[in-house]
C-alpha cells in the first residue's frame, strides 16, 4: 500500500511501528540493514516504523519469524485489520464481524461485488482459522467484473480457493430473470447449537436478523438461487475462461 505523507491514527498501526522500531534498535541494525536482510528496502521500514504505511500479512509474519517470537506482530496485523475492515463498513458491521468468527457455515448471495472473503490478498483470515466454516456462494456474474484490481490475478484467486473442500462458489448469470436474483444480496451465518443469523446491508446500514421467519426466508431463497445458478463444475469452467481472457466483457460469453 502507498505510504502517506502524515501518520496514521489508528492505535494498532502505531503499536506495530513502534514494537519495530524498539526490537530492531535492540538488535543493533539500521533500517538499511533491517531491510536488507528481511529483502525490504529501508523506505518502507521507515513508513512502517512512523505509522505512515500499513504493514501486510506476510510482513507480520516475517517479522515474528526473524524476531523468533510467537506470533505477536501478527496479532497485531489482525488488530489492525479488523479496525481499517470495521472503519470502511456500515454501521452494523461490528456485531456481523464478531459473528462471523464462530460460524460454522456461511451462505452468501452476492450481487454487487466480490466479497471479502473471497478477495485476494490478507483479508480472508475466517478462511485461515484452523477449522474454517464451509462457505456457500452465489455471486451475480456482474459482480466479478466490479471489483478492483487486476482482473486475471482474480480470477486465479477464485479458483484457487474452489479447490478448497469447505468453499461452494457457483455464477448466476447476469440476465438471468429470477426474481429474488434482484432483490439485494444477503448472508446467513449458520452455527453449531445456536440458531442461523441474516445479515442484511441497505441505504448504508448494516442488519442483523435472527427470527425464525427472517431465517427461513432466507434460506430457502438462497437455496432457490443456488438451483437457478451454473453449476459448481460450469461455475469453474467460467472462472477458467475468464482468468485466460480478463479483458472480456462477461465470463460466460
Amino acid at each position: 500500500m502507498p505510504a502517506q505523507s502524515d501518520p496514521y491514527d489508528a492505535p494498532a498501526i502505531r503499536a506495530f511501528g513502534i514494537m519495530l522500531k524498539k526490537m530492531r534498535d535492540a538488535a543493533e541494525l539500521t533500517q538499511k540493514e533491517f531491510g536488507e536482510t528481511l529483502g525490504y528496502s529501508p523506505q518502507f521500514i521507515g513508513q512502517i516504523e512512523s505509522a505512515r504505511n500499513i504493514p501486510s500479512k506476510t510482513f507480520a509474519q516475517d517479522l515474528d519469524t526473524y524476531f523468533k517470537i510467537d506470533g505477536l506482530f501478527l496479532e497485531l496485523w489482525h488488530l489492525i485489520k479488523d479496525a481499517r475492515r470495521l472503519g470502511m463498513s456500515p454501521a452494523g458491521f461490528s456485531k456481523y464481524v464478531e459473528l462471523e468468527r464462530s460460524a460454522t457455515t456461511i451462505r452468501i448471495f452476492e450481487s454487487r461485488f466480490v466479497p471479502v472473503l473471497f478477495l485476494t490478498g490478507d483479508d480472508a483470515g475466517v478462511l485461515d482459522r484452523p477449522n474454517p466454516p464451509h462457505v456457500f456462494l452465489v455471486i451475480d456474474e456482474e459482480a466479478l467484473w466490479r471489483a478492483e484490481g487486476p482482473r486475471e490475478g482474480r480470477f486465479a484467486h477464485l479458483l484457487r480457493l474452489t479447490e478448497r473442500p469447505e468453499i461452494c462458489l457457483q455464477v448466476l448469470a447476469h440476465d438471468t430473470d429470477y426474481p429474488p436474483a434482484h432483490s439485494g444480496s444477503f448472508t446467513v451465518l449458520g452455527f453449531d447449537g445456536d440458531s442461523d443469523v441474516v445479515y442484511i446491508e441497505s441505504a448504508g446500514l448494516g442488519s442483523l436478523f435472527d427470527t425464525p421467519s427472517a431465517v427461513k426466508s432466507c434460506v430457502m431463497r438462497f437455496d432457490l438461487l443456488r438451483g437457478h445458478a451454473y453449476s459448481v463444475t460450469e461455475s469453474r469452467a467460467i472462472l477458467e475462461r475468464a482468468a485466460h481472457s480478463p479483458d472480456s466483457r462477461s465470463p460466460s460469453n
